[in-house]
């Protein structure tokens, strides 16, 4: 019995500490953000959406196409009034991640009557 268990405290002490600790993927989020904003340095500008994917990419919910929108850098589903965000150039096309657009719409108008 004993033998089974100093197997497995050895296994134990075998597996590797995963995730890394918090103070380390705190330390490296602050230290990368520290390089990308040097003083005097403006962040660099957003990767352009390749505007030739929208001839093959359509909404994942309703498979119509999409229209992109180059002042919010989203990807608009009029007819569901969703919006998916593009981050870094790459659409995030899970429904889960789009914002509703429609409602905002509807209070704009109904703010301005």
């Amino acid at each position: 019995m004993s033998a089974l268990l100093l197997g497995t405290r050895r296994l134990l002490t075998r597996v590797p500490l995963w995730p890394p600790s918090p103070s380390l993927a705190a330390r490296a989020l602050c230290e990368a953000e520290d390089t990308g904003k040097a003083a005097g340095e403006s962040q660099p500008p957003r990767p352009p959406f390749d505007l030739s994917l929208l001839e093959i990419l359509v909404c994942p919910l309703s498979k119509k196409p999409l229209r992109y929108e180059e002042s919010t850098n989203e990807l608009i589903n009029e007819e569901l009034g969703i919006a998916y965000p593009i981050t870094d150039g790459i659409p995030n096309m899970i429904p889960q991640a789009a914002r509703m657009i429609r409602k905002e719409k509807q209070e704009d108008e109904s703010e301005r009557a």
